[in-house]
């Protein structure tokens, strides 16, 4: 008798049976950033500056879609105060996708990719409708906090021309 195929079905089974166990329990810490993404919207689409901020550490740095460099929680939270007075008041973000890869225990870096609506910025500055956070993540007493954040809008991705420009730029 040819034990062969037995032995492939059963390591079929324990493969499949170990991948299910693995999606049943996940890591604890990705779960806790991925709860802490959907406590920034949730506070975002409050429009409430000092909840937004609690997810930060408290020497926090945020480059914001528009290359603005905010260094602090207080900064970062009277920046949003404003923001929310005129421009995102009655915006709404919704978190699409986060993925996360671990650096250490204590350390990890996510992209968090995101949509929003309700916006209303002044004519030259770019509508956020959709973006890429780079997130820095420091587990702090236990609690994850966002120590780096920068925000990038985002268009679909497309393959670079393969060929010489079309028309010369006046120098």
């Amino acid at each position: 008798m040819n034990r062969f195929p037995v032995v492939v079905a059963l390591c079929a089974l324990l493969v499949g049976a170990g991948s299910a166990w693995a999606k049943e329990k996940p890591n604890p810490d990705e779960q806790k950033i991925k709860e802490l993404q959907l406590r920034q919207a949730n506070a975002w689409n409050r429009h409430d500056p000092g909840a937004y901020t609690q997810l930060f550490t408290d020497d926090a740095d945020v480059v914001n879609i528009l290359g603005w460099w905010w260094q602090g929680k207080d900064e970062i939270q009277r920046k949003l105060k404003d923001g929310f007075a005129y421009a995102f008041r009655e915006s709404t973000l919704t978190i699409i996708d986060t993925n996360i890869k671990f650096v250490s225990k204590t350390v990890a870096v996510a992209h968090v990719d995101w949509t929003m609506t309700g916006a209303r910025m002044p004519p030259a500055f770019p509508e956020p409708k959709q973006g890429i956070q780079l997130q820095v993540l420091e587990k702090v007493k236990g609690v994850w906090k966002i120590r780096s954040f920068q925000n990038t809008l985002s268009v679909p991705a497309a393959d670079f021309p393969t060929g010489p420009p079309t028309s010369q730029t006046p120098r």
